[in-house]
């Protein structure tokens, strides 16, 4: 196809701060060449301060939809006029739809790191998980573990100012679920220890490890990862956190964020243009380490 952006081009994007990492663009656009579709994926560096504005004139020139990456998955909630079941029970949103100029809120984090496990080639259905943090990426994937069959998750944050309001979504999540929940204190290192010992899976879905602060784990004492437990990093840069770099020594299984970033995104794509992603064709692309350190 020669590849042109027309009067009909149908706009999609990316909108936080910052963006300019991302391979978001390179991903949904190389996809849209390769499936002959008329649209265009564009990134925008917007600070909470300036959502409002920026929704409204993006509503305005009809976008069809727009992708959001830290700080705004809290942020766009007052702004949409409705959420998915899943982005409800989240209280986060990465993905929204625009349908007969109505905003639909989505979230596709917890659907891509779900099937990262899959690909990864581990099952945890029926089984427990220990989950560190409770930010946006934390709350979806604890959503959509609970939807998909994950028997228990420990929850692990810092006692502070929105512990009550955590507490309040894992209540609610276990209730509309049927999976056991719980929110521990990440300081207690006895705890989290034992949930550890409990668990099939360990998933880091806080920042910490994250470039360029890459000498941090929010594991301090990597003896309590027992040989067999798969260990997770959401974090993709570095491709190798700490963490598993830890977790390699200790025999674990593990695996990275990336697979999480390709399916969230191929989610969002289907959401939009009702037709799959090329993953395989995007991976082979994209997801080598040769264009990863260009980026």
């Amino acid at each position: 196809m020669n590849y042109e952006i027309t009067g009909k081009t149908k706009l999609t994007a990316l909108l936080g701060s910052p963006v300019s990492h991302s391979i978001s663009p390179q991903m949904h656009n190389e996809a849209f060449r390769h499936l002959g579709l008329d649209y265009v994926y564009l990134a925008f560096d917007v600070k909470p301060e300036y959502l409002k504005e920026t929704i409204a004139g993006l509503k305005a020139v009809g976008i069809c939809g727009f992708n959001l990456t830290m700080p705004l998955k809290v942020h766009i909630l007052p702004l949409l006029d409705e959420l998915t079941p899943a982005a409800k029970l989240a209280g986060a949103v990465n993905t929204v739809i625009v349908k007969d100029q109505r905003l639909i809120g989505h979230t596709t984090d917890g659907i891509g790191y779900m099937r990262s496990v899959l690909e990864a080639g581990h099952n945890i259905i029926g089984k427990k998980m220990t989950l560190l943090g409770a930010g946006g990426a934390a709350t979806a994937i604890c959503v959509q573990a609970a939807l998909d069959g994950v028997a228990s998750i420990d929850m692990f944050k810092r006692k502070n100012d929105s512990w009550d309001k955590t507490e309040a979504f894992c209540l609610r999540t276990a209730s509309e679920t049927g999976c056991q929940i719980r929110l521990l204190d990440i300081e207690n290192a006895a705890l989290l220890a034992e949930s550890i010992s409990e668990s099939a899976i360990l998933t880091n879905a806080t920042n910490v490890g994250m470039s360029p602060d890459i000498s941090c784990s929010p594991v301090s004492n990597p003896s309590i990862l027992s040989k067999g437990l798969i260990v997770s990093d959401i974090i993709y840069n570095p491709r190798e956190t700490l963490l598993l770099q830890q977790a390699k020594a200790q025999g674990c299984p593990c695996f990275n964020g990336m697979d999480m970033l390709l399916y969230q995104g191929a989610a969002s794509f289907q959401c939009w243009t009702g037709q799959e992603m090329p993953t395989s064709l995007i991976k082979q692309k994209y997801f080598h380490s040769n264009f990863l350190n260009c980026t």
